[in-house]
């Protein structure tokens, strides 16, 4: 068996799957998530195969509620287990920087390298670093491999990467590394099985959820994607601003005497859909307030005109577009901000149609639509499992 564990700020998705089945199942045999961990009402909600969600609430410690998160799901790993040994875990990390490019043994040293990279992707990184370490110290002979968002895009050209920045920060290591690459990897799978050659020529990728990013593919592989150097840039997220003049963050810091941690939190937290609307960072919150709110038609205004004007920038990069697919939990499942987002592509011949695009089909464009687009749930977990399997039975 393998556990995957993908660790968020406030929340713990978890996966198992059955490793002694070749090829791996792609869905797990049982799973679920923790959320709210450092908020009043944390709840854990779990699944078996083919079975209706049961949802607990749970009691996590004030000093330390990440770590007893942990502790909980721990202790029902081991009840589903019911004896079957365990292989491994998989970690989803952030960032992996320019030294890991592939799936990685976990181990101290290691451990020490990408707690480096935690100013990069505050969100993320530090909560996965933590839930390795405890395994680390608790169950030291477990196997663990951690499986890089940054991996998937280490195809990009260096003039994708270079940052406009003196040539001495690219010999330092600054440089644009693309995130959500677990997801992209995924779906390059996924959309070669489905659409074949038209998957392999001009695609684009739009993994919409409470972060979000594009990615623009030739042959299945990453030329081009909007986040960079960190988890902040390219598009206008759930609560994060996406591209930003540098010169309003000098602006906050110099005029406004913001400090560089309260920066850091609004950028990060305080920005996006929220920071904007002032009511919600989902749209499906947002959604029936517009006509009522003007904040709120202006904030997913401004997510769209983003979403699209990003698409723009990237289809010139790949010199047209055959393929738009939406993914992740906005992209798969909100029909109105996908439709919103395709009226802005009508110039490129985007065409949807109203019926399948309202039952989030695999195939939304209408018959005259000059570029195909559709609809992909992504499977992280699932890469993360096979990734691991992969690298330990190389062992």
């Amino acid at each position: 068996m393998l556990l995957v564990l993908n660790c968020g700020s406030s929340s713990i998705k978890f996966a198992l799957f059955d490793g002694s089945v070749q090829p791996l199942p792609r869905e797990p045999e049982w799973g679920g998530k923790v959320e709210g961990i450092t908020g009043a009402k944390p709840r854990l909600t779990t699944a078996a195969s083919g079975q209706a969600a049961v949802v607990d609430a749970l009691a996590l410690g004030a000093d330390a509620p990440y770590h007893d998160a942990l502790a909980i799901i721990e202790a029902r790993v081991r009840t589903q287990l019911a004896g079957r040994p365990l292989a491994g875990v998989s970690h989803r990390v952030v960032h992996g920087g320019a030294k890991y490019s592939a799936p990685v043994r976990m181990d101290t040293h290691v451990l020490t390298d990408l707690k480096g990279y935690i100013p990069l992707a505050p969100l993320h990184q530090p909560f996965a670093l933590e839930a390795i370490d405890v395994l680390l110290q608790t169950r030291p002979g477990l196997p663990q491999v951690a499986c890089f968002d940054t991996a998937f895009h280490h195809t990009l050209a260096d003039v994708e990467k270079m940052l406009p920045l003196p040539y001495s920060a690219w010999e330092r290591g600054l440089r644009r590394f693309g995130f959500h690459g677990l997801s992209y990897e995924y779906l390059s799978i996924a959309l070669d099985e489905r659409h074949g050659d038209a998957a392999r020529g001009r695609t684009l990728v739009a993994h919409l959820g409470s972060g979000a990013s594009l990615c623009a593919m030739q042959d299945l592989q990453s030329v081009a994607t909007t986040m960079g150097f960190s988890a902040l840039d390219g598009l206008m997220m759930g609560t994060r601003c996406g591209a930003l003049d540098p010169g309003a963050v000098l602006y906050l810091m110099e005029i406004e005497k913001l400090s560089l941690a309260q920066v850091g939190h609004l950028l990060y937290h305080e920005s996006g859909l929220l920071g904007v609307s002032g009511v919600s960072a989902d749209p499906r919150e947002l959604l029936p307030l517009e006509t009522d709110v003007p904040r709120v038609q202006a904030a997913l205004a401004l997510y769209v005109r983003r979403i699209v004007r990003e698409i723009g920038a990237l289809v010139a990069v790949l010199g047209g577009l055959d393929l738009l697919v939406f993914s992740a939990g906005i992209g798969e499942h909100n029909a109105e901000m996908r439709a919103r987002v395709c009226a802005g592509l009508a110039y490129l011949g985007v065409t949807l149609d109203p019926a399948a695009n309202a039952v989030n089909a695999p195939l939304i464009s209408a018959s005259d639509s000059h570029v195909l687009v559709a609809v992909e749930p992504t499977n992280e977990e699932w890469i993360a499992a096979r990734r691991a399997q992969a690298l330990l039975a190389a062992a």
